[in-house]
C-alpha cells in the first residue's frame, strides 16, 4: 500500500497520523510551521509563554483513545488534572456561581444562589442533558457523516425530538429553569459553535453537559500546547515522519485518484491517500485538485471571531479561578450585534488564569488571557476596531478588579491576526453550526470525485472543539484503513 500524507499538524492531523502509524501504515505529516499544534499553538512575550488556542479541554477519554491507538497511556505521557471549579460565572449583579464536580455538590451551589425550587429544576435539567448526550454521542458525534445514510437514523432522530433537541437552545433551557443566571450558565456554550442561544438548536445543550457535568481539564505540565507536543511525540514513536517548516502546495492526482503531494521544497511525496487537516477554504483556493470542489462551501457561513489579549502579570491573583466567565448585563442585544457584524455593546468575557502552569511565567508571576467575541472579517471592514476594543477592554478589566493592565507585557490576537495565521474570514472557529452546516451538511470528510482524498479538522463533521476535531482524525484514519490503495 502506498504511503499516506497528512497535511497540517493541528489536533485533527495529529490524531490521524497517530492512528495510522499505530496501525502500521507509512505516514508523512507535513506542517508549514516549525511546531505542531495548528490552532492549539503557543507564543511568548519576554519571559511569559501563552497558549494561543483552545483553553477548555473536555472529554479527556477522547484524547486518551488517540494515545491508546498507538499503544500508549496518556496518563503517563500527558497527565491531566480536573479543574476545581470547572468555571466560575460572575454576573453583573455581583453574584457568582461555581461549576463544580458532582451532582449533589452542584445542586447545592444552585440552591445557595437560586433557591431550593430552582435546585430541583436544575437536577431535572441535568438529567435531560445526560439523556441528550447519550443519544447524540454514538449517533451523530462519534460517527462518520460522509454519506447521507449516516444522518438517516429514525430512532435517534425521534428520541432527540422527544427530548427537545430540535427546539431552540434558549427555549429548551427556559422550559426547565427559571433563574436567568442559571439559564445563561447552560446556554452561553452556543457561542462555541458560532451561534446565539436563540439560533442554536437544543442538540447543542450537549456542550453544556460536556463541560458542566463531565468537567474541564488541564495538562499538569506545559499548558494546552503540551497536548499537540505529546501527540506529535507519539506519532513519531509509532513511525510517522513529521516534516516541520514544509508547506504542501498541491495535491496531485492520476486516473485512480490522489497520487502525490508536491511541497514548496520542490519535492513530490507519493501517496495513496491524502488527509487535508488545515483551513479548508484556503485549501480549495489552490492546494486541492479541481475535482475536489464541495457544494457545501459555495456559501460558507463563518462563526464570529474574537479579540484575545494575553497579559504577563508581575503578581499572582489570590482566589482567581482557572476559568472565569464575566457575564454582562446585556444578553440578547450582544448576540444581535454579532449577527449584524458589530462589536458587542456589553460583551461577556472569558478570563483564563492558568495558575498551575509553572512553565508560563517566572516565579511569583502569572499569565492572564482575556477573550471577547467579535465579528469576523466577512461582516465588514475592521479598521481601527482593535485599538478601540482594547481600550474598552482594559477599562472593563480594571472595573472587574484585575487592576491597571495597560503597561503589562501583552500579546494581541484580533481578526486580522487570525487571517495572518491562516484562518479564513479572520475567525479561528471555522464555520458556524447552523443546521445547514451540521453533520452531513458540513463539508464532506471524503471527496466523492477524487478517491483517496480525505479531510479532518473543525471544518468537517463533527465540527469545532477539541473532542470533535480529535474524532474527525479518528474517522479519517478509519476511512484510510478501510480503503487500501
Amino acid at each position: 500500500m502506498r504511503p499516506t500524507v497528512v497535511i497540517g499538524a493541528g489536533l485533527g492531523g495529529l490524531a490521524t497520523a497517530v492512528r495510522l502509524a499505530g496501525a502500521g501504515r507509512e505516514v508523512t505529516l507535513v506542517e508549514a510551521r516549525q511546531t505542531p499544534g495548528g490552532c492549539c499553538g503557543t507564543a511568548t512575550r519576554g519571559e511569559y509563554r501563552f497558549d494561543t488556542g483552545p483553553s477548555v479541554l473536555t472529554m479527556p477519554e477522547v484524547l486518551a483513545d488517540v494515545f491508546a491507538a498507538a499503544g500508549e497511556d496518556m496518563r503517563t505521557l500527558l497527565p491531566l488534572r480536573r479543574l476545581d471549579p470547572f468555571y466560575r460565572l460572575r454576573y453583573h449583579d455581583g453574584s457568582h456561581l461555581d461549576i463544580v464536580a458532582g451532582r449533589e455538590a452542584m445542586a447545592e451551589r444552585v440552591r445557595e444562589l437560586c433557591g431550593a425550587a430552582e435546585a430541583d429544576r436544575y437536577l431535572r435539567f441535568r438529567a435531560r442533558l445526560g439523556e441528550l448526550f447519550a443519544v447524540e454521542w454514538p449517533a451523530f458525534i462519534d460517527r462518520d457523516m460522509t454519506r447521507l445514510r449516516g444522518l438517516v437514523q429514525p430512532g435517534a432522530l425521534a428520541r432527540l425530538a422527544a427530548l427537545g433537541g430540535f427546539r431552540r437552545l434558549d427555549r429548551l433551557a427556559e422550559a426547565h429553569l427559571t433563574d436567568p443566571r442559571l439559564i445563561r450558565a447552560h446556554t452561553f456554550q452556543s457561542l462555541y459553535v458560532g451561534l446565539s442561544p436563540r439560533r442554536a438548536l437544543g442538540v447543542y445543550a450537549v456542550i453544556a453537559h460536556m463541560d458542566t457535568v463531565g468537567g474541564v481539564f488541564f495538562p499538569e505540565h506545559g499548558g494546552m500546547h503540551a497536548v499537540p507536543r505529546a501527540l506529535a511525540a507519539v506519532a513519531e514513536k509509532a513511525g510517522a515522519q513529521i516534516r516541520y517548516g514544509t508547506r504542501a502546495v498541491k495535491v496531485e492526482t492520476d486516473s485512480s485518484g490522489v497520487s502525490a503531494v508536491r511541497l514548496d521544497t520542490g519535492e513530490r511525496l507519493a501517496a495513496g491517500h491524502v488527509v487535508v487537516a488545515c483551513d479548508l477554504p484556503r485549501a480549495h483556493a489552490g492546494l486541492l485538485p479541481a475535482g475536489a470542489g464541495d457544494w457545501r462551501l459555495r456559501r460558507p457561513r463563518y462563526s464570529p471571531s474574537c479579540l484575545v489579549l494575553h497579559f504577563g502579570l508581575d503578581r499572582r491573583l489570590d482566589g482567581q479561578a482557572h476559568h472565569t466567565l464575566h457575564l454582562g448585563r446585556e444578553w440578547s442585544s450582544t448576540f444581535a450585534a454579532l449577527a449584524a457584524g458589530r462589536p458587542q455593546p456589553d460583551p461577556s468575557l472569558l478570563v483564563t488564569y492558568p495558575e498551575a502552569d509553572t512553565t508560563a511565567a517566572p516565579a511569583g508571576h502569572a499569565t492572564l488571557t482575556v477573550l471577547e467575541p467579535t465579528p469576523n472579517l466577512r461582516a465588514g471592514r475592521w479598521g481601527d476596531l482593535t485599538e478601540r476594543l482594547q481600550e474598552r477592554l482594559l477599562s472593563r478589566l480594571a472595573d472587574l478588579g484585575y487592576g491597571d493592565l495597560a503597561a503589562a507585557p501583552r500579546l494581541v490576537f484580533d481578526p486580522p491576526a487570525w487571517v495572518r495565521r491562516g484562518h479564513s474570514a479572520g475567525t479561528p472557529f471555522a464555520l458556524d453550526h447552523r443546521l445547514s452546516q451540521t453533520a452531513w451538511f458540513r463539508p464532506a470528510a471524503a471527496s466523492r470525485r477524487v478517491p483517496g482524498l480525505h479531510f479532518a479538522g473543525m471544518y468537517t463533521a463533527p465540527g469545532v472543539g477539541v473532542p470533535p476535531v480529535l474524532i474527525s482524525g479518528k474517522l479519517a484514519a478509519r476511512r484510510v484503513l478501510e480503503n487500501p490503495r
